[in-house]
């Protein structure tokens, strides 16, 4: 039987960091399923989900520690069965607005609220045109409620600031 493992991990952005991550994970027999990795502030970030089976999951997590003399730190979680979510639609959500502190915190407390799950979320700071303001841009894969209709999730969203503007679409 194969256990899901997932990954995360940081270090000094330089080449090989997934070179060396891959070399241990199919040497042990396990599959790369799924990832997300960037590079942010001078580091090489990310989560990545493995399969591997059962008898080889412990030798797989302690040769992904000895990573650490690399320059890469990972952490391994045993992952579970997935739960399934009641009656639910997937949506995905733009937002695009002026830069401001606790922007990201009041964006998911609203989501909160509404009982809706972010399930993906990336986000970025940018320079307006003309102006060079700092702005936010974000982007989120959401699960949210059926009941719960696109203008009561924009609503609140959209008080958070004069002008943030917020779209949203059925996936």
């Amino acid at each position: 039987m194969a256990t899901p493992l997932l990954l995360t991990l940081i270090g000094d952005d330089r080449p090989g960091l997934v070179a060396a991550l891959s070399n241990v994970i199919a040497g042990h027999g396990g599959a790369w399923l799924e990832s997300r990795l960037a590079h942010l502030a001078g580091k090489f970030a990310g989560i990545v989900l493995v399969s591997v089976d059962d008898a080889a999951a412990e030798g797989l997590i302690g040769a992904l520690r000895d990573l650490d003399a690399a320059g890469l730190h990972v952490e391994a979680a045993r992952g579970s069965a997935a739960s399934t979510p009641g009656p639910s639609r997937l949506l995905t959500m733009s937002i695009l607005g002026n830069d401001r502190p606790g922007i990201v915190r009041d964006v998911t407390d609203a989501l909160t609220r509404l009982g809706v799950n972010i399930e993906e979320f990336e986000s970025a700071i940018e320079s307006a045109p003309f102006t060079g303001a700092p702005m936010f841009r974000a982007s989120a894969t959401l699960r949210a409620p059926e009941a719960v209709a696109d203008q009561a999730l924009r609503q609140p969203l959209e008080r958070l600031a004069g002008e943030i503007m917020v779209d949203f679409q059925s996936k």
